[in-house]
């Protein structure tokens, strides 16, 4: 989700100006490759995943077509959001070394052209959603969206270190609308998965403004080592691994998941505590993006774990 090269903010913006490639200059190719990256592939990879997970637990059965269309829409409505993200934070990408290189700050794409893109897969993907798999999953993906642009990009995120927190909400309903397109409705293990994600949210993202913090406090974002310093984020990223960790356990107490997902996830808790606890008890900044590297690894893999562990009961039952 980031790149690992910091430059002062300055140095990055005379090279982005020194650089800047009109729209018309490139060729149709490389303005299909720019319309792909403002959709933000790589965040787009682990939502699509997670909704995945979360349509494969429902209870029930879905046809292969509205299982693959449900998924498609899930990712489209995810990338199009993120292309509003983009076209609203434009001014503060310029700014920021992480993110200076994004088509639309770096004069690769119009900013219209994002908007406009990006509203047509939003309507598209919700429209598709209803009219393929069900009213349900339609509505959960548009409040999705509008929640990410409205609640967490218009709203929280210049405004309060908590943006994050609350905003948090919009990354953690793909596997809830993934599970209401198989039964029409949300259940208790939808609204597991919605808080595991939840709950992983925080130290994902605090780890990742520990070490790009210059960049938000030139951009002005209050993000919580910002506001609060960093002691004050490490212990604030311990307090919600705990609870993220605890969480983990919930799809074993409502009857999900089994042993298999147990262990796995009670290993992969052990990691992620020793890693949040050294960076808090040792003040260790070195240990913030392996951390937040971790992170993605480890809600990959805990969602892997519940598909795996629905698999093997299905195979012992038979």
């Amino acid at each position: 989700m980031t790149d690992a090269t910091e430059t002062p903010a300055d140095t990055t913006q005379q090279d982005t100006a020194e650089n800047v490639e009109t729209p018309e200059a490139r060729g149709p190719r490389y303005r299909l490759v720019e319309y792909a990256l403002i959709l933000k592939p790589r965040v787009m990879s682990l939502v699509v995943f997670t909704g995945w997970v979360g349509l494969m637990m429902a209870p029930g059965a879905i046809d292969f077509v509205p299982a693959l269309i449900a998924v498609l829409c899930i990712a489209v409505g995810a990338g199009a959001s993120g292309a509003i993200n983009m076209w609203y934070d434009r001014d503060i990408d310029l700014i920021m070394a992480r993110t200076a290189n994004r088509p639309i700050p770096a004069g690769r794409l119009e900013p219209w052209e994002a908007l406009s893109f990006g509203i047509f897969l939003s309507a598209g993907s919700v429209i598709i959603m209803a009219e393929w798999v069900n009213q349900a999953a339609a509505i959960l993906l548009a409040l999705t969206i509008l929640y990410y642009v409205f609640i967490y990009t218009v709203w929280l995120k210049r405004r309060t270190p908590q943006n994050i927190v609350i905003g948090g909400a919009s990354g953690a309903l793909p596997p809830v609308i993934g599970w209401a397109a198989v039964t029409g409705d949300v259940g208790l293990g939808a609204i597991v998965l919605f808080l595991i994600i939840f709950l992983w949210t925080p130290p994902h993202t605090w780890a990742l403004a520990l070490f790009r913090r210059g960049d938000y406090e030139n951009a002005g974002i209050p993000m919580l080592p910002v506001v609060a310093g960093e002691r004050e984020t490490r212990k604030q990223i311990l307090f919600y691994t705990v609870l993220m960790v605890a969480s983990t356990a919930a799809p074993v107490i409502i009857g999900m998941s089994g042993w298999l997902y147990a262990f796995g996830t009670f290993a992969l808790g052990v990691e992620f505590l020793r890693r949040a606890w050294r960076m808090w008890k040792q003040a260790d900044e070195a240990a913030a993006r392996p951390l937040f590297l971790f992170s993605i690894f480890y809600l990959f893999m805990i969602f892997l774990l519940l598909l795996a562990d629905k698999g093997l009961m299905a195979f012992l039952a038979n």
